[in-house]
């Protein structure tokens, strides 16, 4: 399972919208504003493929000198809990360690904080609303 940081306006860019707009949008009843997107020129986009069908996809928004924050992961419907979203969140640690970040935020759902734990992040803070649903901010130590 090939993985590759994408290029912002690309085939596979397009596709990483789509899923993320699928996964993690339409079901709370939002789209993505076309300024959101404009804004993650700047980011590292990350996703796993299999051929040119795209697994799972996560980005990284650099927030000071020595901290990244992960945002937008998500894996296909049908196939979390098959160590996809595992392998994009070694390979996203990896690539923000090799660009000299020492930490890794997040805005975690809920439902998916165990899945975080699991992966040696930490919940730093209260429960919070995000995008209409309860968030945890957690992190890690690289």
């Amino acid at each position: 399972m090939p993985l590759k940081i994408i290029d912002h306006g690309s085939k596979e860019y397009k596709q990483m919208v789509e899923m993320r707009n699928q996964i993690l949008r339409k079901p709370l009843g939002l789209s993505f504003k076309p300024e959101e997107l404009e804004k993650e020129k700047e980011d590292v986009l990350i996703g796993a493929f299999e051929d040119d069908e795209m697994l799972g996809c996560c980005l990284l928004t650099q927030v000071d000198a020595s901290s990244v924050r992960l945002r937008q992961m998500a894996v296909k419907t049908g196939l979390q809990g098959k160590g996809i979203g595992r392998v994009l969140m070694q390979f996203a640690e990896n690539l923000a360690r090799d660009r000299g970040n020492r930490k890794i935020v997040m805005h975690a759902r809920k439902t998916a904080v165990g899945f975080y734990e699991k992966l040696g992040y930490k919940v730093a803070g209260s429960e919070f609303e995000e995008v209409t649903i309860p968030h945890y901010i957690m992190e890690k130590q690289l």
